[in-house]
């Protein structure tokens, strides 16, 4: 009987290329750099939270989780038209308020014939109707150095700077800028215009 060449019952082990190695941890290096990296962004510069309540509608709705972005106003401050997170009066005990910038410092504002004025020009593009309760816009309200006034977009079922409860919210009071929203019921995941 002839011996078969080739069948042995102890196979050669095979060397491991170098190169596929270093490649392989190379890769798993950047992997965990990448995973590290999101993780610091998420929790030191972004944040979740949740809208409690209609005040926001149509463009934010009750139980919807918005993303907000923590670090923007430590470098700049909050413009017309943002939508912030704060905490009323600072109270640390309070939920997050979510609500548009309609006022900056230096502004001037009042509400006349239900309609928002600042700086003597009429503001109407948040807002879907006229609005009923003016609160402390009834007469001139002027911002100080650092006071913001906001409005919820369904202003008229909105608990915000129109009530002295909330007044004015100063930049110490703000958490971060509202950016994105995840879908929910009516509304659909996006940014926050």
């Amino acid at each position: 009987m002839t011996r078969q060449k080739g069948l042995t019952f102890y196979q050669k082990k095979k060397k491991l290329n170098i190169v596929v190695v270093k490649e392989i941890l190379s890769w798993i290096f950047w992997i965990f750099v990448s995973i590290l990296l999101a993780a610091v962004t998420v929790f030191c510069v972004g944040m979740k939270t949740s809208m409690i309540g209609p005040s926001m509608e149509p463009s934010l709705y009750n139980g919807q989780e918005i993303f907000l972005n923590r670090l923007i106003y430590k470098v700049a401050s909050p413009r017309e038209g943002d939508v912030i997170v704060f905490l009323p009066n600072g109270n640390e005990k309070s939920h997050y308020y979510v609500k548009r910038v309609v006022g900056v410092p230096g502004d001037t504002l009042y509400i006349k014939n239900g309609v928002l004025h600042v700086n003597d020009e009429t503001v109407e593009q948040y807002f879907n109707d006229k609005i009923v309760e003016p609160g402390l816009l009834e007469s001139k309200v002027i911002l100080g150095e650092d006071e913001y006034f906001v409005i919820g977009d369904n202003c008229n079922d909105s608990e915000d700077s129109r009530s002295a409860n909330i007044g004015t919210v100063k930049k110490s009071y703000i958490i971060g800028k509202a950016w994105m929203k995840l879908a929910s019921g009516d509304s659909d995941m996006g940014l926050i215009e």
